[in-house]
């Protein structure tokens, strides 16, 4: 009978921490969800193709305005802008970004009742290096010319931009992992503006940087917006509920584990 009992328990907590995760809304409420959800996907895909295209058929050099705003940042250049530029890139930058992930989720993880945001999070961020690398190499983009690159090196491909879309999936998906619990529209549309502003700033120290071009950083927005309209979506489905719907937490004595 005691071990029966640890065994529930353990599959309460376990339950409670990585399944549960609902909350009550207006049909309404939810509808509007789903529906943003699939114009964010809908915009994304096509902003992305468009892009795409338009750099396949530059023979991936450069395309539309990236040459006229690559040569108007450079003339911005400056010792005290391009510091600022470098702190930027490390801290959206393939090693740093990830330890401030890792840390988040991790923390997040523990702290919340339900490990259900921080897992869609990390799943987010996952699934953008993914993506990321399978287009870096079927793309096969060279960079700007090395000889202005201002913090080193950097041979490797550059469609799309990993940094800009590693920035834009933390700071979108995260926004709205927080503000979608809470019913002040105000601090969400706050949110999102900050969420905004640092995805400029991530996107202007690549180019200002000599890394990247405009439409590099274009299609690692629009991807974010695919993955932000996945996880809404995705989210959605599984937490949102309209009042009357069956609450999959509250166990029964029959549903429980050896009984």
């Amino acid at each position: 009978m005691a071990e029966q009992a640890r065994k529930n328990s353990l599959w309460r907590t376990f339950h409670d921490k990585f399944v549960v995760e609902e909350r009550f809304m207006e049909p309404a409420a939810r509808m509007a969800l789903y529906r943003t959800a699939v114009v964010l996907m809908a915009v994304g895909a096509l902003l992305f193709v468009v892009t795409l295209m338009g750099v396949l058929q530059s023979n991936t050099g450069p395309w539309g305005p990236d040459e006229s705003i690559r040569n108007w940042l450079l003339s911005l250049r400056s010792e005290a802008l391009t510091a600022v530029m470098i702190f930027l890139a490390v801290v959206f930058g393939p090693v740093a970004l990830p330890v401030i992930v890792l840390v988040v989720t991790v923390v997040w993880g523990f702290a919340a009742k339900h490990a259900w945001r921080p897992i869609m999070l990390a799943a987010a961020m996952l699934t953008g290096v993914v993506i990321s690398q399978i287009i870096l190499a079927i793309v096969q983009r060279s960079r700007p010319p090395v000889d202005l690159m201002l913090f080193g090196a950097d041979h490797t491909f550059s469609f799309p931009s990993g940094h800009v879309l590693g920035a834009c999936d933390f700071l979108l998906v995260t926004t709205f992992l927080v503000f979608s619990r809470r019913e002040n529209p105000t601090s969400a549309a706050l949110g999102f503006v900050g969420a905004g502003i640092g995805i400029v700033l991530a996107a202007v120290s690549r180019l200002y940087l000599g890394y990247h071009w405009f439409s590099d950083a274009l299609a690692s927005i629009t991807l974010s917006l695919l993955i932000l309209g996945a996880v809404i979506a995705l989210d959605t489905w599984r937490t949102a509920r309209i009042p009357g719907e069956r609450i999959t937490g509250e166990l029964s004595k029959a549903d429980t584990p050896g009984d």
